[in-house]
C-alpha cells in the first residue's frame, strides 16, 4: 500500500499497481500541452521514453538525487491525477520509493502538495493531488514537479517508464449537466 501526505500530513505507503490503465470519464490527460524536462539522463533514455506509451521503454536518471521530471504549461490548468508506471520486478533498485509532487508558478516557488512512498509496485500508480478538504479537488498550477527522493534497495538512478497527468474535462456550458457538441443544441440547451 502507499502512505500519501499532503501539505503536513503524515506519509502514506501505495503497494501494487494496476496492470491496465483505467481513469475516470471525466478526466482527460493533460502532457501533450506542456513541455516536459527531466534532472539527467542516460543517452536513449529522456524524456521521450517517458511520454511514448510504451512500457518497454523508460526514463533512467544519471546522477545525484533527487531525480526531477518538469512538467510546464503554457497557461494555468487544472491537475487532479498523477499516473506513473513503474515496475519492481523488472527494475528492483531503480525503481522510486518515496515520490515527492511540487506545484507552482515555475521554479522560484514549488511548493510540496504530495508525498507518497511506494512498496515494490509493479504497475500504474495513481496519485491523486486533491487535498483534505472535499472542495480541494484538482491543483490549479502552471508547473508540476515529480522528485524522486529514494529508490528501493538505496538504489542510485531511477527508472521511470510512464508518466500521464490527468485534469478535469471541462464543460462547455456551466452548471449544464449535458455535453452538447454542436452549437445549435447549445444555443437551444437553457429557457428563457
Amino acid at each position: 500500500m502507499a502512505t500519501e501526505s499532503s501539505e503536513g500530513e503524515e506519509e502514506g505507503k501505495l503497494t501494487g499497481g494496476n496492470q491496465v490503465l483505467t481513469v475516470d470519464d471525466d478526466l482527460r490527460e493533460m502532457g501533450k500541452k506542456a513541455a516536459w524536462s527531466v534532472s539527467s539522463c542516460k543517452a536513449g533514455n529522456g524524456v521521450s521514453s517517458l511520454r511514448d506509451d510504451n512500457l518497454d521503454t523508460y526514463w533512467q536518471s544519471d546522477g545525484a538525487q533527487p531525480h526531477l521530471v518538469n512538467i510546464q504549461f503554457q497557461k494555468k490548468v487544472k491537475l487532479q491525477l498523477v499516473v506513473l508506471y513503474v515496475d519492481f520486478k523488472l527494475d528492483e533498485s531503480y525503481t522510486p520509493c518515496k515520490i515527492s509532487i511540487r506545484a507552482g508558478d515555475g521554479f522560484h516557488n514549488l511548493k510540496d502538495i504530495k508525498t507518497v512512498e511506494l512498496d515494490k509496485p509493479t504497475g500504474w500508480v495513481h496519485i491523486s493531488l486533491s487535498g483534505n478538504d472535499p472542495r480541494e479537488t484538482f491543483v490549479n498550477t502552471f508547473m508540476l514537479q515529480i522528485s524522486v527522493l529514494s529508490n528501493h534497495l538505496n538504489g542510485r538512478d531511477t527508472h521511470v517508464r510512464q508518466i500521464k497527468v490527468y485534469g478535469p474535462r471541462p464543460n462547455p456550458i456551466p452548471h449544464q449537466p449535458f455535453q452538447f457538441t454542436s452549437r445549435e443544441f447549445i444555443t437551444y440547451s437553457s429557457v428563457r
